[in-house]
């Protein structure tokens, strides 16, 4: 009677199984710019993070009321195209102030300009 019984709860589980769909693999080649996106998300996500864990951009982050873990989070949460995005950003801001030297020429004129005309 048990052999009976183990006959019958295998044929089921065979049954069970052979009714399963399985989900199928598939094969297929990668372009290049599908790989070059996904490292470029990842340099564009650790450039972001190496920014927002530098210690002045911290204490700028905190005097302005978001705490840098936050602020990681945040950066953890962009999408690609926002992290391309602002990494691009981040390259092309100048390191100062006014890099390119027209603050001093605009200051130089106008205090040469004051100079000659209350000599």
């Amino acid at each position: 009677m048990k052999s009976i019984g183990t006959r019958m709860v295998c044929r089921m589980l065979i049954a069970c199984l052979m009714m399963m769909q399985l989900p199928l693999a598939q094969a297929g080649m990668l372009g290049a710019d599908q790989v070059a996106s996904a490292t470029t998300a990842q340099s564009d996500r650790a450039a972001l993070m190496a920014a927002v864990q530098r210690a002045e951009v911290a204490g700028q982050l905190q005097s302005l009321g978001v705490e840098p873990g936050l602020a990681r989070q945040r950066v953890a949460a962009l999408t690609n195209d926002e992290a391309h995005q602002l990494a691009g950003k981040l390259e092309t801001l100048p390191a100062g102030a006014l890099t390119n030297g027209w603050g001093w020429a605009v200051l130089i004129i106008v205090g040469l300009v004051v100079y000659f005309n209350w000599k």
